[in-house]
């Protein structure tokens, strides 16, 4: 038997690559090993049902006293000066999110053979942090998807009139996927698990996504408490997510009181470096 000398390299590289891509998805379901994780959890619990009461008490008042006159309001859908917000709120897209992130870990993925000592643990430490923007975004936007079929809140003016209480529970039809909105949604996930990494981001990416659910309500996708909705969802699936890494030690830590910190990444340098390594000839 003959053994091709330019496909060995080849498969060896493939080799490396499935191996990486296992040990990725290895640590991310084994076993939760932080000793302090319980707290962490109590510490979640309290801020989930924080968060869930004030925007409940939120929500119901918008619905009954906002929701109707605000959308009264809105320019009429189609109006052309209206352009620039059509483009801006796709940046919340979840399916343009998600495939971004998605096309950069395999980048990652793809670049992570041909590196080396500090470069390839650099490069891994980023993966690690995508795989969790990733996955906080993909959580909170599943969870969305299966409360909009639940709720079935109509969205602005279906039926012709604004009516804040129409409702059509587990219709399965777009027109009734109003509750809670799906870019606020994707848009607050992505918002909290980036500035849970980089605290400096924090500005940035809360104006985003606040300026995001002013596009959906402006272009008459949802209403006000829609978008409050799908706030919640985003950061309560960003956060639980957040809790799971940490408790397996991946990328956060846990302090004595359960406040889930992030652990130090890769600096700038460090990924210039990986840079020059990736793409040199």
């Amino acid at each position: 038997m003959t053994i091709n000398a330019d496909r060995a390299p080849q498969a060896g590289y493939i080799a490396q690559v499935g191996a990486i891509a296992w040990h990725a998805m290895a640590r991310l379901v084994r076993a939760p090993s932080h000793s302090r994780r319980a707290e962490a959890r109590r510490a979640m619990a309290r801020r989930w049902l924080g968060l869930s009461v004030l925007a409940a008490i939120v929500i119901g008042v918008l619905m009954f006293a906002v929701d109707v006159a605000v959308i009264t309001r809105m320019p009429a859908r189609g109006t052309l000066s209206l352009w620039p917000l059509r483009h801006f709120t796709d940046l919340a897209k979840s399916e343009y999110v998600l495939w971004t992130l998605a096309i950069v870990l395999i980048l990652v993925l793809l670049i992570l053979p041909r590196l080396t000592g500090v470069s390839r643990a650099n490069l891994t430490a980023l993966g690690l942090r995508l795989q969790y923007v990733f996955l906080a975004v993909l959580v909170a936007v599943l969870t969305s998807e299966v409360l909009k079929y639940i709720i079935g809140r109509s969205r602005p003016f279906v039926g012709g009139e604004p009516n804040a209480f129409n409702f059509s529970h587990f219709a399965g039809n777009a027109a009734f996927e109003s509750l809670p909105s799906g870019h606020a949604t994707t848009a607050f996930a992505l918002a909290f698990a980036v500035s849970a990494l980089w605290r400096k981001a924090v500005p940035v990416m809360f104006t985003y996504a606040v300026l995001i659910c002013i596009t959906r309500v402006v272009l008459l996708a949802h209403h006000p408490s829609d978008v409050v909705g799908g706030a919640l969802t985003g950061v309560i699936g960003a956060m639980a997510v957040r809790y799971w890494f940490a408790a397996r030690r991946l990328g956060f830590s846990i302090r004595s009181d359960g406040t889930i910190e992030p652990l130090s990444g890769p600096s700038w340098a460090g990924l210039k470096r990986v840079a020059r390594e990736a793409f040199a000839p």
